[in-house]
C-alpha cells in the first residue's frame, strides 16, 4: 500500500479500490493487510487436526500457534512414540508433530522477556491409561521421563523444536506461570503428584522464579487455600505487586519483601481449578489511567469439605456469577452481569475492539476425571455449552452480555479445552479431554478438531496502517502511523475514535490464559485535507508492569475494526531490568477543515461496509474512461 501525500494521489488510489470494488479490477488474492474471508462471522470453522489433544496452546509467531498435550497414545508417531505435541500454521492449515520429551501433563507456560516460551511442570513419567511408569528416566512405552522444564523458541521454518532446561528446585503438577518485570517468570503453587484436588501430603505452596534466584518461597495464602490451590490465579499489577487469588481468599503479595496482604474473600464461587471460572485482566487504557481490574465469572459453589471424589460432581450446577476486584484501589469485590447461564471451564479471550469473548465449558460440573459410576465417561462435567457469548465492558450495566447473533459449535470443549487470539482477529479453539488416555468413542472423547471463532468484525475491511514499529520502549519518542481514507472508512473524523492496542495473547490451559492482557498506547491525530490522518502514537508507558516484555501483537482499531495484527517486541528482548525513558509530548490532535475534491467527490455516495461506492458510470467518469 503507498502512502498517500496529495489529493490527487489519494483520489487515484480511492479510485483504484473502487474499481476493484465494481469488478473492473481483479485484487489481488490474500492482499497484505486483509485476512481471507470468512464463510461466516459469528460463527466456527473446522481448520485441522491438532496431532496431540490441545490441552496447552499459545500463539508463538504470526503464523503458528503451539499444541501440547498430556503423554498418552496419539495415533502420529514421533521419535519412536506417540507425539505429544505440534505446531498448527494458521496460513496453511497444517500441523506438524513435535518432541515435547517430558511429560507436560497439566504443566503451566509464559514467554520471556527473549521471546523464548517456558512449560514448566507436569506429571512423573506414564504408561498406558495414564499409570505410573516403572522408571521416571523414560523406558517402554512412551519413553516419557518425568515432567520437568521445556523451552521453545518458535519458528516459522518448521525446524524448531523443545528443549529441556535445567530443573526446578522441586517438582509442581498444576503451576502458574506469570512474566514479571524483568522479563524472568514466577512459578507459583502446584503438588508433587497431582490429583483431583491437593492435599497437604503433596502440596507445594511456594514459588520460585525462572531463571532461578534461589530456593522457593513459601506462600502463605497457598498453605491456607487447601484443598483447592492449584494452578492459582496470578496477575502481575502496574503498581509491581501480584494479584494472587486461591480458594476462597485473595491477597496483594509483595515479592520483594515476601509479604502477603489480604483483600476480601472471593464471592459466591469458587474460581481457581476444578471450579475453573473464566478470568482475565481488563483492558489497560489512559481512559482508567492503566489501572487493572480482574474479571471472574463461572466456576463452582462447592464448599471446602466437598472437594471430595465420592458424590455425584457431574450434575452439580455451575455458577453464573461474575465479579470484578481493582486491587491497586480497592480490597474489595464488585458484582458484574452475570453470566446468562452457569459455566464452569469457559474460557475468557479479549479481543482487541475491547471485548471479552466467552466460550467452551459446561453448564453442570467441574474440571478432571475419574473412574466412578457417577462420571459421563471419565468426566466430571456434563451439559456442555457450544454456543459463544460476548461482553462488552462498555455496554450499560444488565445489558453487557449478548448471544445474538452467534452461531453453535458441533464440538463439546469440556475438560482440557483451550483457546487463543490470533493476529487475523480470529480465535483458535483446541482441545478436550476428560479421559485418562486417549479414547475416541468416550461420551466427550479424545478431540483432535481444530476450530477458529470468528467474531463479528472478521469480514469487515481492515485498515493498513503504515509506519508501525517492529519494537516498543518504555517511554521514548512517539511513532507515526499513517492511515488512509480507506483505512478511515471513507471519513477522516474516525481518526478520533482510533486506537493503537497492544495485546500478549497468553499460555492457555485449564480455563486460564496465563499472562494474557491488552493495553492501549497513548496516542493524538492529525487529520490531513486529503481525508488520511496520522495517529502519533506514544511507545509503552515507562513501568514495565503494565505490559511486561516480550512478544506481543499490535493491532490498529478503527470504529472498533482491527488491523491485523503484527508481532512486536516489547522492551529490550532481553531478561533483564528495562530501560525507562521519559515520555514525548504528544502533538496536538487536530483536524484539516479544508477537504480535498476527492473526499467531497465522494461525500454524497452510497457506503458499503462503511466506505461511501459510487455506481459504475461514476467510477468511469472519475477516471476519464468513456461508457
Amino acid at each position: 500500500m503507498l502512502l498517500l501525500t496529495s489529493p490527487k494521489q489519494t483520489i487515484s488510489e480511492l479510485v483504484l479500490y473502487l474499481l476493484c470494488a465494481a469488478g473492473y479490477v481483479r485484487a489481488a488474492r490474500n492482499a497484505p493487510g486483509q485476512p481471507k474471508q470468512a464463510m461466516k462471522v459469528n460463527a466456527f470453522e473446522l481448520v485441522g487436526n491438532s496431532i496431540g489433544s490441545g490441552q496447552q496452546v499459545f500463539l508463538g509467531t504470526e503464523d503458528k500457534v503451539y499444541i501440547v498435550d498430556k503423554t498418552e497414545n496419539n495415533p502420529t508417531q514421533i521419535n519412536g512414540h506417540p507425539a505429544w505435541a505440534a505446531e498448527w500454521s494458521a496460513s496453511s492449515k497444517q500441523t506438524r508433530p513435535m518432541d515435547v520429551i517430558t511429560n507436560s501433563f497439566c504443566a503451566g507456560g509464559s514467554v520471556l522477556g527473549n521471546g523464548t516460551w517456558l512449560n514448566v511442570g507436569g506429571n512423573q513419567a506414564v504408561t498406558y491409561g495414564g499409570d505410573t511408569a516403572m522408571s521416571q528416566l523414560g523406558g517402554a512405552p512412551y519413553n516419557d521421563p518425568d515432567g520437568g522444564q521445556s523451552m521453545l523458541n518458535p519458528c516459522d521454518g518448521g525446524n524448531c523444536d523443545w528443549f529441556l532446561a535445567a530443573p526446578m528446585t522441586t517438582r509442581r503438577w498444576y503451576p502458574t506461570l506469570e512474566t514479571l518485570q524483568d522479563g524472568s517468570v514466577i512459578i507459583a503453587g502446584g503438588c508433587t503428584y497431582g490429583g483431583y484436588v491437593s492435599d497437604a501430603g503433596q502440596t507445594n505452596p511456594t514459588y520460585e522464579f525462572f531463571p532461578s534466584r534461589g530456593q522457593p518461597v513459601l506462600s502463605p495464602i497457598l498453605q491456607n487455600t487447601l484443598p483447592t490451590n492449584l494452578y492459582p490465579l496470578i496477575w502481575l499489577l502496574p503498581s509491581g505487586k501480584l494479584f494472587v487469588q486461591s480458594g476462597w481468599k485473595t491477597v496483594l503479595l509483595d515479592m520483594d519483601q515476601n509479604k502477603e496482604t489480604s483483600l476480601q474473600d472471593m464471592p459466591d464461587a469458587v474460581r481457581v481449578y476444578p471450579a475453573s471460572a473464566g478470568s482475565t485482566m481488563l483492558p489497560l487504557t489512559p481512559d482508567n489511567n492503566y489501572t487493572a481490574s480482574i474479571m471472574f465469572c463461572g466456576g463452582s459453589n462447592i464448599r471446602t469439605e466437598q472437594w471430595t471424589q465420592n458424590w455425584d460432581i457431574p450434575h452439580w450446577p455451575a455458577s453464573s456469577s461474575c465479579v470484578q476486584i481493582t486491587p491497586d484501589q480497592s480490597p474489595n469485590y464488585v458484582e458484574l452481569d452475570a453470566l446468562p447461564e452457569g459455566r464452569t471451564m469457559g474460557n475468557l479471550i479479549l479481543l482487541p475492539d475491547g471485548r471479552v469473548l466467552c466460550l467452551n465449558g459446561a453448564k453442570t460440573g467441574t474440571a478432571g476425571y475419574a473412574n466412578t459410576n457417577f462420571t459421563i465417561g471419565q468426566s466430571y462435567a456434563d451439559q456442555p455449552h457450544l454456543t459463544p457469548l460476548m461482553y462488552n465492558p462498555k455496554a450499560p450495566a444488565t445489558k453487557r452480555w449478548s448471544l445474538d447473533g452467534f452461531s453453535s459449535s458441533s464440538i463439546p470443549r469440556m475438560y482440557h479445552s483451550t483457546a487463543t487470539l490470533l493476529p487475523d482477529g480470529s480465535v483458535f479453539v483446541a482441545g478436550s479431554n476428560p479421559n485418562s488416555d486417549v479414547n475416541t468413542t468416550a461420551p466427550y472423547p479424545t478431540e483432535y478438531r481444530i476450530e477458529r471463532f470468528y467474531p463479528s468484525y472478521y469480514n469487515q475491511r481492515r485498515p493498513e496502517p503504515q509506519g508501525l514499529p517492529n519494537q516498543l520502549s518504555y517511554g521514548g519518542s512517539y511513532c507515526n502511523v499513517s492511515l488512509t481514507l480507506a483505512d478511515l472508512f471513507g471519513n477522516v473524523d474516525n481518526i478520533q475514535t482510533a486506537k493503537v492496542i497492544v495485546m500478549r495473547t497468553g499460555f492457555s490451559t485449564h480455563t486460564m490464559n496465563m499472562g494474557m492482557r491488552s493495553v492501549q498506547l497513548q496516542s493524538s491525530f492529525t487529520g490531513n485535507s486529503d481525508g488520511s490522518a496520522v495517529l502519533h502514537v506514544n511507545q509503552l508507558p515507562p513501568n514495565a508492569a503494565i505490559m511486561p516484555p516480550g512478544p506481543a501483537l499490535l493491532f490498529v482499531v478503527v470504529n472498533d475494526v482491527p488491523s491485523v495484527g503484527i508481532q512486536v517486541m516489547c522492551g529490550s528482548g532481553k531478561i533483564e531490568k528495562q530501560s525507562m525513558m521519559p515520555v514525548q509530548n504528544l502533538p496536538t490532535s487536530n483536524i484539516n477543515s479544508q477537504q480535498a475534491a476527492g473526499q467531497k467527490q465522494i461525500s454524497d455516495m452510497p457506503r458499503v461496509a462503511g466506505v461511501r461506492i459510487p455506481d459504475r458510470a461514476k467510477i468511469l467518469r472519475m477516471v476519464g474512461l468513456k461508457l
